[in-house]
């Protein structure tokens, strides 16, 4: 994912890809396919179904600041909002609670390392797991740990002449695996995937295993939930179907291969469900379409190169999805794949995942710009930037608007892969995805700040 040095054209990016790479909604799992929301968005992607719909009034008009809070390092995890509180994690290894009206921090829990899953609430109670291998459960009013659960251990995905950077034999731990696996609640089970490669299901008011089922790889997608189904994806090149009370396989899928052995594989992305369909994108630069029952294939659109890490957004027949290295954004027919209409954001990478409330979608990008698209009129509505990216955000851009990654990338050697990265970032990147909620938009920024945009 280390930037090309020539103009961007199809097999440039195909060679660049190997461098620059609630509870309201439960009693209604069984009768519904995708459940329904109040006010609040208490999990990753709003739903068990990880639609990415919220009931929420749009912000139509150019968002302005209503609150900011600031972390102490990037804060890539989602925020949930829950009876007035926003829960969001932060690389400083702290979970947050803050009040939803002003900003201010109710509690925060310290764990032992970097926080960047999203937590998801149920019942009272905060799940989320961090860095230092322990998935945990606190109470939501005042932060207290109920339990705490031990996996094998996180770990990054890594592998050798990862992204086509230097020394090749040399096992390198990937630096844009930038996101742990955020919970499920369902049937008080709560349901997460691991850096120690299994899929965990843990009773949620115990934290007694259930059940686990070991994939090949790491699992940071985070699982969606549907007609007693589990479905998510691993790092090992599989998406996985299983029984959710059981842990029982009803299928598997197998996608693409990475034939530069830059190992441009694996699954970030979280899947989408609507209609009997999982929708998902992958790092072998598609998006999929796979009917839920079986896991045949329905459709899959190639992205000649581009990594797919955001998860989609689906309603009313249609997938809204991002992709990394080209920086496009794509409305496309559920039935077949074939395009409505696209955006160009100019080569910035997408790893937020879209979110919709009325008709107007939300999706973050690397250059510190949350884009607002109205939907019924297929085009921009307005954006905001991160202080970070007026003042920094110049000299790591072109003058035709596209990333300056000579600037930030001084070779394609690993260390400097890394510290590439990390300069991108200081622009205050959206990694996070928004979560609308009583007409307010509450996304993190690799900048350390928490906004909440009205």
């Amino acid at each position: 994912m280390i930037p090309p040095r020539n103009p961007p054209n199809e097999a440039a990016m195909m060679r660049r890809h190997a461098i620059f790479a609630n509870i309201f909604a439960f009693a209604a799992v069984a009768a519904l396919r995708v459940p329904a929301l109040g006010a609040d968005a208490a999990m990753f992607r709003g739903d068990l179904g990880h639609t990415g719909i919220y009931q929420s009034a749009p912000v139509m008009h150019q968002a302005q600041v209503k609150w900011k809070f600031h972390t102490g390092a990037y804060v890539n995890s989602s925020p949930a909002v829950s009876q007035g509180v926003v829960y969001v994690g932060s690389a400083d290894g702290y979970m947050y609670a803050l009040d939803a009206g002003s900003g201010k921090t109710i509690w925060r829990f310290a764990t032992g390392s970097r926080v960047v899953s999203s937590p998801a609430v149920s019942a009272g109670v905060v799940y989320f797991g961090s860095y230092d291998g322990n998935f945990y459960a606190l109470n939501a009013a005042d932060g207290k740990r109920l339990w705490k659960f031990k996996t094998g251990g996180e770990r990054r995905f890594e592998g050798t002449h990862l992204h086509g950077s230097q020394p090749a034999p040399e096992t390198m731990p990937d630096p844009f695996d930038v996101y742990l696996s955020s919970p499920a609640i369902w049937h008080d089970t709560v349901y997460f995937g691991s850096g120690d490669g299994n899929i965990y299901a843990l009773s949620a008011k115990t934290g007694e295993k259930v059940w686990s089922f070991k994939t090949g790889d790491i699992v940071h997608a985070s699982p969606a939930i549907d007609n007693g189904m589990l479905f998510v994806g691993s790092w090992d090149s599989y998406f996985y179907a299983l029984d959710a009370l059981s842990g029982a396989v009803k299928w598997s899928f197998k996608t693409g291969e990475d034939p530069d052995i830059h190992n441009q594989v694996g699954i970030q992305s979280s899947a989408a469900i609507m209609g009997g369909t999982v929708f998902f994108g992958c790092r072998d630069s598609h998006l999929y379409a796979l009917d839920e029952e079986t896991g045949g294939k329905k459709w899959s659109l190639d992205m000649h190169g581009s990594w797919v890490v955001g998860s989609p957004a689906v309603r009313d027949g249609k997938v809204y999805f991002a992709t990394s290295d080209s920086g496009l954004f794509y409305a496309v027919k559920a039935s077949d794949g074939s395009t409505i209409f696209s955006e160009d954001f100019h080569h910035w990478p997408t790893f937020s995942s879209p979110a919709i409330a009325g008709d107007t979608l939300y999706l973050g990008s690397w250059s510190g710009a949350l884009t607002a698209i109205d939907l019924a009129k297929q085009k921009r509505a307005w954006s905001f930037q991160t202080d970070a990216s007026k003042r920094l955000g110049p000299e790591l851009t072109k003058a035709d608007g596209t990333p300056n990654y000579d600037v930030a990338y001084a070779s394609n050697f690993y260390d400097d892969m890394v510290t590439g990265f990390a300069r991108m970032m200081t622009v205050g990147a959206f990694l996070s995805s928004p979560t609308i909620v009583d007409g307010v938009i509450f996304i993190g920024s690799t900048d350390g700040n928490v906004y909440a945009l009205d």
